[in-house]
């Protein structure tokens, strides 16, 4: 698992990184991957249910996908579109990143600060995809009230070395038994959107939002033609 972890923080760069450490990297890669899975099945899958059948669904497609394990970023891509943002308010995620200044910020630029903050995502996680080989994730005891809007599922990411926390807050759907929405990720005890507020609020009081949008543009970029 050190050789996985190696690789990965080795992809990882400031701000598009959220400085996670080496452990805390492990299981946001976990994380990533468990999102990736088809919508619930059910209207009425209970939260921990569907993080158990996302996480063994996906972590079991992506070992057998030979072009996500070669690094194919348009696969990982196109794997992101159509299974992991189904299950993610990635609004609500950029908008609890952003802070504050989300609510200044116009129409035009919340929609591309979305866009650059999936593209973050996307490639400080593609190269992890690639590299899932023997990790399991285990559920954790779970309980909540029927009437609860938000929960929290607490798991471990299992495979060489101490398991790895990693818990997942989430919101119910609008509508009757309308399922279960991925809004933030505790990683060791450390909350990704929380992480990444910090260093968007830098960025946002030196050079305000077109200054964050700009910067997290040139990244994005920057890190594309390095692929190339």
């Amino acid at each position: 698992m050190s050789a996985f972890v190696n690789r990965f923080t080795d992809r990882l760069g400031s701000l598009g990184s959220a400085r996670l450490s080496r452990r805390q990297a492990l299981a946001a890669t976990a994380a990533w991957a468990a999102l990736a899975a088809a919508p619930a099945h059910a209207a009425d899958e209970a939260a921990d249910e569907m993080i158990r059948r996302l996480s063994t669904e996906v972590l079991d497609a992506i070992r057998n996908d030979r072009a996500i394990k070669d690094g194919d970023l348009s696969k990982v891509i196109a794997l992101v579109d159509s299974k992991i943002m189904p299950n993610v308010n990635f609004r609500r995620m950029t908008a609890s990143a952003v802070g504050p200044q989300w609510r200044q910020a116009t129409p035009d630029q919340q929609a591309r600060l979305q866009a650059e903050f999936k593209v973050l995502l996307v490639r400080t996680y593609s190269g992890a995809l690639a590299q899932v080989s023997d990790q399991t994730i285990t559920v954790r005891p779970f309980r909540a009230a029927p009437e609860d809007r938000e929960v929290v599922v607490r798991t471990e990411v299992r495979g060489r070395g101490e398991p790895v926390q990693l818990d997942y807050r989430l919101e119910r759907t609008p509508g009757d038994g309308a399922g279960w929405k991925i809004f933030n990720l505790n990683v060791l005890g450390v909350w990704l959107v929380e992480t990444y507020r910090s260093q968007f609020a830098a960025e946002i009081n030196a050079r305000g939002l077109d200054g964050l949008i700009a910067t997290l543009a040139d990244r994005n970029k920057a890190a594309s033609g390095r692929r190339s």
